[in-house]
């Protein structure tokens, strides 16, 4: 008998198994396969998945971090603040939770207005510093859509720490109120003031 008789064929993976990757649920709640994009140039790096967790897989290579989810990016943006610094759980539950206040708010589907959110707040210009025999001068200059979709999550970030820093407001609270004020333009919400700002500096430097 050949060895190739001999070899046993590798077991086929259940059909079963990839159904019920493809019917995951985002915190068992809800569902991330039909949403829906308005902005063809970061639809490439917003990519949602129904996993919130990957423990860093994506850390060994420098551009990777757009393969894992934007709900998980957000909640590491969450981290990188004095009080929640290395605290994963802690941050996913702020977002479990907030995603609790949009869907109550807006009877859609949280996921859907966090994309929105990202792409209303990804600014299209900003500046750099150049200098000409010793003088700096600003310049305008596009945004590489994977920038747009990191400052975008920081503005969020950053939005939620200033509404929920010495203040009764929780931070579950404050990142639905910047969730959906970006989702819906609302200049008055931080991260779309903050792009607003970024874009009008780099107008002026044109």
């Amino acid at each position: 008998m050949s060895d190739a008789e001999n070899e046993s064929p590798e077991p086929e993976a259940p059909a079963d198994s990839e159904e019920a990757q493809t019917n995951a649920l985002l915190f068992g709640v809800w569902d991330v396969s039909e949403i829906e994009y308005t902005d063809p140039s970061t639809q490439r790096y917003l990519n949602v998945t129904p996993i919130a967790h990957t423990m860093g897989r994506h850390a060994s290579k420098q551009f990777r971090k757009s393969e894992i989810s934007v709900v998980e990016r957000l909640i590491n943006r969450l981290m990188q603040t004095e009080e929640n610094t290395g605290k994963k759980q802690k941050a996913l539950g702020i977002v479990r939770d907030a995603f609790d206040i949009v869907h109550e708010r807006s009877e859609e589907n949280p996921v859907q207005i966090l994309v929105r959110a990202v792409e209303n707040a990804a600014p299209r210009e900003e500046t750099v510093r150049l200098k000409y025999g010793g003088i700096s001068v600003p310049k305008a200059v596009d945004v590489a859509p994977q920038r747009r979709v990191d400052q975008a999550l920081k503005f969020i970030a950053d939005g939620v720490a200033s509404a929920s820093y010495k203040s009764t407001t929780s931070a579950s609270e404050a990142l639905a109120q910047q969730l959906l004020g970006a989702a819906e333009y609302d200049v008055q919400s931080y991260p779309i003031s903050q792009k607003e700002e970024r874009e009008r500096v780099a107008a002026a430097a044109r």
